[in-house]
């Protein structure tokens, strides 16, 4: 029940009371005048002119004070209503934009302005954790590049055994991982401060579905997963192709990893409307519903205690979640444990 609905009932309530108190006056009063002029009339009788009164000045006037008063709660809390769809608008990379204020100094301009101080603060924290991850970074990069050269060196010496070459071939690889994890957050923080700039240019999705089919065949050979394509139609969104190629690829090596041996991948792409609606499915474990709601969050990877063996860092999702949604677009998860894992998406057709 709304704020409008209880104030409008209360307002009922008090004029209803207020009513009955006049009523039960005017009947007093009547009755004494009756009697004070000797005229020992019945008391229905001055029931019955009380009850006259009441109907014909008490009830048009109970009536027009709920319309005035609903009227005057309308008015009053429609700042309140303007206020809350302002503040529902609010997310992390608008928190710039300051909430319009009346100026009128009363307690919602004063909220409003509250609102306005807290959202600079949580904008300007937002902004020094970006800084510090851009920074961190850039940072992380020359070491990690320098560590990989010198490993790479020291694997290609002739007198390095087969067991340190097998130590320094691991360490590569998580050296490897490493820069795949810096160059995540550099890409997620980037886009979140709006400084990746994406072309807009008329691109063939379906083509760019059957490249990825083929470079999912590759990557599933070994697992020894089937890797289909259902129905690829025709679509042409509006994007860039880089992004987009690498959205498909973030999700096919994903639908790979997270797999089951000799299980399936499955691609599909069909012209939905004004939308092309793409979908990545495969056999793998799934996910339990409770935790499916955070597959977009930054290095979440599920229950850990059955992913220790699967590489990755955890962006995957949250990069191409942004994507997507740098596309105009729209992206789902959905997974049925020892089933099957689908990602759907809806990209709107150029």
């Amino acid at each position: 029940m709304t704020i409008r609905t209880r104030l409008t009932l209360w307002y009922a309530v008090v004029l209803t009371a207020s009513l009955l108190v006049i009523g039960f006056g005017t009947y007093t009063e009547i009755d004494e005048q009756l009697r004070h002029d000797h005229r020992r009339a019945p008391d229905e009788h001055a029931f019955a002119e009380t009850g006259e009164l009441i109907f014909q000045v008490g009830l048009p006037a109970v009536l027009l004070g709920l319309l005035g008063g609903w009227w005057l709660t309308r008015r009053a809390l429609a700042p309140v209503a303007a206020l809350t769809q302002a503040v529902e608008k609010i997310h992390e990379r608008n928190l710039a934009e300051q909430l319009a204020r009346t100026g009128n100094g009363d307690e919602l301009d004063r909220l409003t302005e509250v609102f306005n101080v807290m959202t600079a603060r949580l904008d300007g924290s937002f902004q020094r954790i970006r800084e510090f991850t851009l920074h961190a970074s850039h940072e992380l990069k020359t070491p990690l590049t320098i560590l990989r050269g010198e490993f790479e060196t020291a694997l290609n010496e002739s007198q390095a055994s087969p067991a340190q070459k097998e130590r320094l071939t691991s360490q590569i690889d998580e050296i490897e991982r490493l820069t795949k994890i810096v160059d995540g957050l550099t890409l997620l923080t980037k886009a979140d401060a709006g400084q990746i700039a994406l072309k807009n240019e008329p691109v063939r999705l379906d083509e760019l579905v059957r490249e990825s089919f083929a470079d999912a065949k590759i990557l599933a050979a070994s697992q020894n997963i089937e890797v289909r394509l259902d129905p690829c139609e025709e679509a042409t969104v509006a994007g860039d192709r880089h992004r987009l190629r690498q959205l498909l690829l973030n999700l096919a090596d994903n639908a790979v990893k997270y797999n089951r041996p000799g299980g399936a991948l499955t691609f599909s792409l069909r012209r939905d409307g004004k939308f092309a609606a793409l979908q990545i499915t495969n056999t793998g474990a799934g996910l339990v519903p409770e935790l499916q709601p955070r597959v977009f969050e930054r290095f979440f990877r599920g229950d850990t205690s059955h992913n220790n063996a699967v590489e990755g860092c955890g962006l995957g999702l949250s990069i191409a979640q942004w994507i997507v949604s740098a596309h105009r677009g729209e992206i789902y998860f959905s997974s049925a444990p020892d089933q099957f894992t689908t990602v759907s998406m809806r990209l709107p057709l150029a």
